[in-house]
């Protein structure tokens, strides 16, 4: 059995020897043996669930409890319960293809949404209204002004009235945010619409814009969930691997 120092490990895998003690700190590796100096020993077991750990996260979607099952995985990896490892990985993918059916669908709606008729009532309404009749909190609809979706008119008294118009961005927004596309996203699309409404949505949705400083995975929902699902493809081929050469 080969025995590799903590600088090797890092050199393999080309990442600092700090990063392979935190991934033993966090419990993501088993925890290795030591020398009679003290040295620790890591073996070919310990390289690749480092290696493991790093394709688990390198997309990490966050809602509806994924991060927390990736992380299930990579735990289970380290205590060489291969069995269980590869359990939650198959919910792990499921759970994507069902954030994924969901996302596809949000896009559906929004098209639906867009294709309707548009005339409404004619009514105008108060956010106060607006949120009982959409099922959307007060803060949500104040968030979402914030941040630029939406522009609503004002009174002469100030306050907010929505008109059919609003209601039906809202209700494109609401799909959307349900699907847990990100605010900025939205947007995108958002404006993409008002200057082509031939804008291709999914493509919208899923491209940032290169003058975009932070780029989330939920700025580019359908790219990264399929991502995330190759990866997960990928860390199943390693634990049925690491289960025929170190399971009991």
């Amino acid at each position: 059995m080969e025995i590799y120092k903590t600088s090797e490990v890092a050199a393999f895998i080309g990442i600092h020897p700090n990063t392979v003690r935190f991934y033993e700190e966090w419990g993501l590796i088993a925890k290795p043996e030591r020398d009679k100096r003290g040295y620790r020993m890591f073996t070919d077991l310990h390289v690749q669930q480092i290696r493991l750990a790093r394709m688990a996260f390198q997309m990490e979607i966050l809602q509806n409890g994924l991060r927390k099952k990736i992380v299930q995985v990579v735990k289970a990896s380290a205590s060489c319960d291969f069995d269980r490892a590869i359990s939650l990985t198959r919910e792990y993918i499921c759970k994507l293809q069902k954030e994924r059916f969901n996302a596809e669908e949000a896009i559906e709606t929004v098209h639906d949404i867009l294709s309707g008729e548009t005339s409404g009532s004619g009514c105008l309404m108060k956010r106060k209204e607006v949120s009982e009749y959409l099922g959307i909190t007060m803060d949500s609809l104040r968030n979402w002004e914030m941040n630029g979706l939406l522009t609503v008119k004002r009174r002469k008294n100030g306050y907010r009235v929505y008109t059919d118009e609003d209601i039906q961005r809202l209700k494109i927004i609401r799909s959307l945010r349900c699907a847990n596309y990100s605010l900025e996203a939205i947007l995108r699309m958002l404006q993409q619409l008002s200057k082509n409404p031939d804008t291709d949505i999914r493509e919208a949705l899923n491209t940032p814009e290169q003058n975009e400083d932070i780029i989330s995975v939920c700025d580019k929902l359908l790219v990264s969930l399929d991502e995330a699902e190759r990866n997960a493809e990928t860390i199943l081929k390693m634990l049925q691997k690491m289960k025929s050469q170190w399971g009991q």
